[in-house]
C-alpha cells in the first residue's frame, strides 16, 4: 500500500467513524419519533438527514469542479447559507422517511466511492477539495449527531 492508499484509508475510516456517530443516536428509534418536529427549531431527525444529504450531494456536485481548479458558485445567490438550507429543507420536507433514509444511503456510498477514485493526492494532503469534504461530511456530522442526543435527552427528562 503506497503513502497516499494509507492517507485515503485513513481519511476513509475518519469518515466512516463520524457516520457511524450521525447514525448513532437514532438507531432504533421509530419511524414516528424520526418525524417528530422540534430536534432543532422545527425539524425532525428526518429532516436532518435530509440535510445532510443535501449536503453530501453538494459536495459531489462540487467537489469535481474543485479538483480541476474551478470555484462553485457561492450560496449567496440563495441570500446565505441559512436560506439555502431553509430552502432545501422545504423542498424535501413532503419526501417519505423510507425516500430521506434510502437517498441518505445511496449519497453517502456515492461520496465514499467518489473519494476511494478521486484524482492522487486530492485529499491526501490539506487541499481545497479536502477542506470543502471537510466541511459537508465529516466536520458537519457531528453538529447534526450532537442536536439528535440532546433532543433525546430532553425528551426523556421529566
Amino acid at each position: 500500500m503506497s503513502a497516499g492508499d494509507d492517507q485515503i484509508a485513513r481519511l476513509l475510516r475518519r469518515v466512516d467513524m463520524a457516520w457511524a456517530a450521525l447514525k448513532e443516536p437514532y438507531a432504533g428509534l421509530p419511524d414516528a419519533r424520526l418525524m417528530e418536529p422540534g430536534v432543532v427549531g422545527d425539524w425532525s431527525v428526518k429532516d436532518i438527514l435530509a440535510h445532510v444529504t443535501t449536503w453530501e450531494e453538494e459536495a459531489l456536485q462540487h467537489l469535481p469542479m474543485i479538483i480541476a481548479g474551478g470555484r462553485p458558485p457561492r450560496y449567496v445567490t440563495f441570500g446565505g447559507i441559512d436560506a439555502f438550507n431553509a430552502h432545501m429543507a422545504e423542498q424535501k420536507r413532503e419526501i417519505t422517511l423510507s425516500d430521506i433514509l434510502r437517498r441518505l444511503d445511496e449519497t453517502h456510498g456515492r461520496l465514499l466511492d467518489f473519494i476511494r477514485n478521486a484524482p492522487a493526492g486530492q485529499f491526501t494532503r490539506e487541499s481545497r477539495a479536502r477542506r470543502r469534504l471537510r466541511l459537508d461530511t465529516y466536520g458537519h456530522y457531528p453538529k447534526h449527531a450532537e442536536a439528535i442526543r440532546d433532543w433525546r435527552q430532553r425528551r426523556s427528562a421529566p
